[in-house]
């Protein structure tokens, strides 16, 4: 699955084409994708003005003029792509080639923006693993999605104390409890591993041990809050890793990987600064997690 920074780099390319826009016409070629279409869904967002383009965890939301509100995920293989004339674009920095293939273009948005010529926004998806929802605005936090969403990876609000808070009194292993979504909200397998390598913290230590004895922060809490929110900020930057999954010689699914310290290296040597240990896998919660037991402590 795409993970937040994937989903954020969609959103970013996505947001100048359709903020502000007025969707024109709607073809909703199927009935369902991982779920069935809402009921009148074309309809319902026909003629209306797209006033903003957001996001939350790993869900994309697309504000109506209305008050309504597109829920958007992209499940393994689904992608948005612009076309304007004989221009096309795939918002985000895609590191494989995306689908084109006009029978997997499940949902057109035919969108206006002023005097601007008109584009067509268009979703695909192989798998059909995705789907578009819809919701009122004041809805949103009690959404059955969304509702219970911990605190975003990105800007101030992660931060040493709440992090502690967040975790105090948890006997699960810390790798699990950061990926619980009510802890952090769309902080996935791959980041969860490269936060804890750059925090130097293990993935088995108990969650517990990042907050004081009164629940507040600590040194530990501290760092991984910090290395959370920069390795989360450096993918988006990046373009993410996950847009597309590809099938490696062996069969089995893999990621593209661009400058992952610790996730599938296993067997390599750490990067560490002075660190003479060696990558490790293990498997918790189904997972994999990749980790140095040499300096993650």
């Amino acid at each position: 699955m795409p993970e937040l920074p994937e989903v954020e780099t969609v959103r970013r390319g996505l947001q100048p084409a359709m903020e502000g826009a007025r969707v024109t016409t709607v073809e909703q070629r199927r009935p369902d994708l991982r779920f069935p279409f809402p009921a009148g869904f074309a309809g319902r967002l026909e003629d209306r003005t797209v006033t903003a383009l957001g996001r939350r965890a790993k869900y994309l939301l697309m504000h109506l003029e209305d008050d309504s509100v597109l829920i958007c995920h992209l499940g393994m293989s689904g992608s948005f792509r612009i076309e304007a004339g004989e221009e096309e674009a795939l918002p985000g920095a895609f590191h494989h080639a995306r689908a084109k293939d006009g029978k997997h273009d499940h949902v057109v948005f035919h969108l206006r923006k002023g005097e601007e010529p008109p584009l067509r926004v268009i979703y695909n998806d192989p798998r059909r693993f995705g789907f578009m929802l819809l919701t009122k605005a004041a809805d949103l936090d009690v959404h059955p999605l969304l509702a219970g969403l911990g605190v975003e990876p990105t800007g101030n609000a992660l931060d040493g104390g709440l992090l502690a808070r967040l975790l105090a009194g948890r006997r699960a292993p810390l790798k699990a409890a950061l990926m619980d979504q009510r802890v952090v909200a769309g902080l996935g397998n791959i980041y969860a591993c490269e936060a804890l390598w750059r925090a130097g913290l293990s993935p088995r230590r108990a969650a517990a041990t990042l907050a004081a004895r009164d629940g507040g922060e600590t040194a530990r809490s501290v760092r991984l809050a910090e290395a959370i929110r920069t390795v989360i900020a450096e993918a988006i930057a990046a373009g993410g890793s996950s847009l597309r999954d590809y099938v490696r010689a062996d069969g089995t699914l893999g990621y593209f990987q661009h400058t992952f310290n610790v996730y599938d290296r296993e067997g390599a040597a750490c990067r560490t600064a002075g660190c003479e240990g060696t990558v490790r896998r293990i498997v918790q919660g189904g997972r994999s997690t990749f980790y140095c037991p040499a300096c993650q402590r």
